[in-house]
């Protein structure tokens, strides 16, 4: 017979207990509740121990039972995708172990949320004609390679000219995402600059802020929209959890430690 555990969201603070409903990892419908220890609860579901999924929608799921906890606290520790408790006693032998770290966490994060920014350039022919007026020595570096009848020496120097071309657009992205965090930053607590992936993305930025501040900082974006609308857009969430500020490690093999 298949043995259940227990799946981990996040950590609160609660004096009673907590339910959310069944929209548990798995899709299984399980029902999402707390598992507490003076005041400290885990939010936590159902779960077979021995098989658990990586996939997009136990992913998404997971963040979505983090921020539905959100909407009912100040507060919330999210914690990594993944983790599975064999009992509920393993989660108070946690609580208890970790008490005094997880409280002053949360009080350190007390209504803090996540907002994330990408932007991404409209169009990167725009980009490169740029690149090309700004460095020259790309324009002598072409008539060579025209020119070039060796193959070898000819590869070198397009090698060369590519070099060129990824220094340069390296750093119109860090200049441009430099210029949209200044609009940011007096509204912000700190901020994490997070990989970006294709020649087009010139940021994926992840700012610690307020909660309750939606309209400032939709605002802020409609500016930014309205001034960078012929060359750039933009990608917004608000709230998320703070996975980008917070590296909470819980480890299964180690709960009665």
């Amino acid at each position: 017979m298949q043995r259940d555990g227990k799946y981990i969201y996040c950590i609160i603070a609660a004096d009673y207990d907590v339910s959310l409903g069944p929209i548990g990892v798995g899709g299984r419908g399980d029902l999402v509740s707390t598992i507490g220890f003076d005041g400290l609860c885990m939010v936590v579901s159902d779960h077979p121990l021995t098989r658990f999924d990586v996939n997009p929608e136990n992913m998404l799921a997971h963040q979505r039972v983090i921020e539905a906890v959100m909407k009912e606290f100040r507060s919330v520790l999210p914690i990594r995708f993944g983790i599975i408790a064999a009992t509920p006693d393993e989660i108070r032998n946690l609580l208890n172990r970790r008490y005094s770290e997880f409280m002053e966490l949360l009080k350190q994060f007390d209504n803090k949320v996540e907002l994330n920014v990408r932007g991404i350039w409209k169009n990167m022919g725009t980009v490169y004609k740029e690149i090309d007026k700004e460095h020259t020595e790309l324009q002598t570096i072409r008539t060579e390679i025209d020119q070039q009848t060796e193959m070898d020496k000819r590869n070198t120097r397009i090698s060369v000219a590519g070099d060129i071309v990824s220094l340069a657009l390296t750093g119109k992205k860090e200049q441009m995402a430099n210029a949209i965090i200044d609009a940011f930053k007096r509204s912000v607590f700190e901020y994490k600059m997070n990989k970006t992936t294709g020649d087009a993305m010139f940021m994926n930025t992840a700012f610690l802020v307020n909660s309750g501040r939606e309209v400032e900082f939709d605002n802020i974006m409609s500016d930014l929209g309205e001034k960078y609308h012929e060359s750039c857009d933009f990608k917004y969430s608000f709230p998320l959890p703070i996975f980008n500020f917070i590296d909470l490690k819980i480890f299964p093999e180690k709960w009665e430690l």
